[in-house]
């Protein structure tokens, strides 16, 4: 049986500037993600990693070669097309959270229904079980500045995988974490892949976290330097 992959990157490059000035961020990458995988993405700074992950979240578009996601050209499709996509099948985790200050944990989770036009009940039911599942039963009606760093990134998993999505894209979602609650994310994000076969791209520049993760690509000068598999423990 030949497996499609869910994310595929082809001869893909990215350039910013023109003349001397021009900038390669990626170059002549190629790349697939099958469903399922939690990939961790590394590399040094001005590497193409970020720019990638741009690419695979539709945030940017390649300069030369395509990207698929489940087996559709996004490189064909308009701004607008690209944005139902990340709405429909995408979920983003960032360093910084991202949570607005004045609005409760449940309300934040619930922001990306009400761009969906979900009703409010089911969306409330929705988001209570989206927290539940991050294990932040009991911290519903808390702000931001009542949680923790640790349990603000949990609410924002909860945002980010309320609408069941395809893929989960995280951007250092350990950054501003000390290592206890680094572990933490680290394990929940691992048991929603195991538990829910949720796919998972991730951008970290630590070892420790990369090693949750079961299979590492590491991005240099704008080329994938590796591609390893996680030996089995």
């Amino acid at each position: 049986m030949t497996v499609t992959a869910l994310l595929a990157l082809e001869n893909v490059s990215k350039t910013y500037g023109e003349g001397g000035g021009m900038v390669r961020a990626l170059d002549g990458v190629d790349l697939t993600i099958n469903g399922g995988e939690f990939v961790a993405i590394m590399g040094p700074s001005g590497s193409g990693k970020s720019t990638a992950m741009n690419i695979l979240g539709c945030l940017d578009s390649p300069t030369k070669g395509r990207f698929l996601f489940n087996d559709v050209d996004v490189t064909k499709l308009t701004r607008d097309g690209r944005a139902l996509l990340r709405r429909n099948f995408l979920g983003f985790v960032f360093q910084g959270y991202n949570l607005l200050s004045r609005t409760t944990a449940i309300e934040n989770v619930e922001l990306p229904l009400i761009y969906r036009g979900t009703a409010k009940r089911e969306r409330r039911e929705q988001a209570i079980g989206a927290l539940h599942l991050v294990g932040l039963e009991g911290r519903e009606n808390h702000t931001p500045a009542e949680l923790s760093g640790g349990q603000q990134q949990r609410v924002a998993i909860a945002r980010a995988i309320v609408t069941n999505p395809l893929v989960l894209l995280a951007d250092e979602p350990t950054g501003n974490l000390d290592t206890a609650r680094s572990n933490e994310i680290m394990e929940l994000l691992s048991g929603l892949n195991k538990s829910r076969g949720l796919t998972i791209a991730m951008v970290t520049h630590e070892p420790d976290m990369a090693a949750f993760a079961k299979r590492t690509i590491r991005f240099v000068d704008g080329k994938i330097e590796s591609d390893t598999l996680q030996k089995a423990a």
